[in-house]
């Protein structure tokens, strides 16, 4: 589904937001009021929370992703600004069916995107202001295609990773090889690796929920031999004082070692530490997901692939050669992750070869 939240740049945003004229926080206590450029300290006691930042607090406390957060941020700023910078708290259902309808017919945005947009207005209403929504009345609601997943043969999937290599290969081999998200595969940490029962654990995946998928018996030698060289650069990290990677939630409170022990580690890892210019200390993330993206988009331009393909177009892969081998759809549905079968069911086109499995006459001249 295509995304629709879009930047803006503001000349004047609201005070109650919270953020400056180009869609950031303030930086420190440091305000600027009245046009003027002479920066002036505000009082945290006196003055309440702006609505960002309560909404981001609230998100917080609720688990919810960073990217989740600040797409519902975006979403708000736009609703906001759609009604002329008025609160939320003085606007009601007819302001969020306006905008909804904007949405749609104005903007042309995509039902999931419209949808988004609702979700993200929802929780303010109701967890940051505390009060209910009613009746959004006749909105109009964007359509929502019927699609079916992108997905290539077996031959076009080999054909696209013999043009990958090296890390770039083994990442890719693990989206199609165990019908891994695109960061769930960026994010998997050396422990998360059990070679001796060929499964993979993916941790905090799509909804916070843990799985189990298979690890390729094809893939173990080249992952212990990649494991070997990344382990190499952690101990030349640890050599020079850093070797330190961000755990998450309070762990690092918890177990103040843990931050530099083998086993948290990235499988992935970028190629340079990171230098926060402040502090002066290094680490180092995991490959950023653009990397993988256009590696696989260059790989699939040299195979001669024609179709849309993507990262995610390997997982769409990976259900649908199982479906064809005769598997169980419950079993993919947990490999998969779905919380609901009714999601993977739509794997099951690829039984119905070619217009349902008929015969065209055109063949029987």
């Amino acid at each position: 589904m295509r995304s629709e939240v879009l930047h803006f740049q503001f000349d004047f945003i609201p005070h109650f937001l919270g953020i400056g004229p180009w869609g950031q926080l303030p930086k420190g206590d440091i305000a600027n009021t009245g046009g003027s450029s002479m920066p002036v300290q505000t009082d945290k006691a006196r003055q309440p929370p702006k609505l960002l930042d309560q909404m981001r607090e609230s998100m917080r406390v609720r688990h919810y992703s960073p990217r989740t957060e600040e797409t519902y941020c975006q979403w708000i700023r736009r609703y906001i600004l759609f009604h002329q910078k008025r609160h939320p708290k003085e606007m009601g259902e007819v302001e969020i069916n306006a905008f909804l309808t904007h949405l749609a017919v104005k903007e042309n945005v995509s039902a999931s995107t419209q949808n988004q947009a609702l979700s993200a207005i929802l929780y303010l209403y109701r967890h940051v202001i505390g009060r209910d929504v009613g009746d959004l009345g006749n909105v109009i609601r964007a359509r929502k295609p019927k699609r079916l997943p992108v997905v290539m043969t077996r031959e076009e999937v080999k054909s696209v990773l013999d043009q990958l290599s090296d890390d770039k290969w083994a990442m890719a081999s693990l989206l199609y090889g165990s019908g891994l998200r695109l960061m769930e595969c960026l994010r998997l940490r050396v422990q998360d690796l059990d070679f001796s029962n060929k499964e993979i654990l993916v941790r905090d995946g799509k909804g916070g929920k843990d799985r189990r998928t298979m690890l390729p018996q094809s893939l173990i030698p080249v992952l212990q031999k990649h494991l070997a060289h990344v382990k190499m650069i952690h101990e030349k990290d640890l050599t020079d004082g850093w070797g330190q990677v961000v755990l998450p939630g309070a762990l690092d409170r918890k177990y103040p070692n843990a931050p530099t022990e083998w086993r948290w580690q990235w499988v992935f890892p970028q190629e340079n530490r990171w230098k926060n210019r402040t502090t002066g200390e290094e680490g180092r993330h995991h490959i950023h997901e653009t990397i993988l993206q256009r590696a696989v988009r260059e790989a699939v331009t040299r195979a001669g692939v024609v179709k849309r393909v993507g990262c995610h177009t390997f997982r769409h892969c990976f259900a649908t050669h199982l479906l064809e081998a005769g598997y169980d759809i419950r079993t993919i549905q947990e490999l998969l992750g779905h919380k609901d079968v009714s999601t993977t069911m739509i794997y099951t086109h690829v039984l119905n070869k070619g217009g349902k499995g008929v015969k065209s006459p055109m063949d029987g001249l």
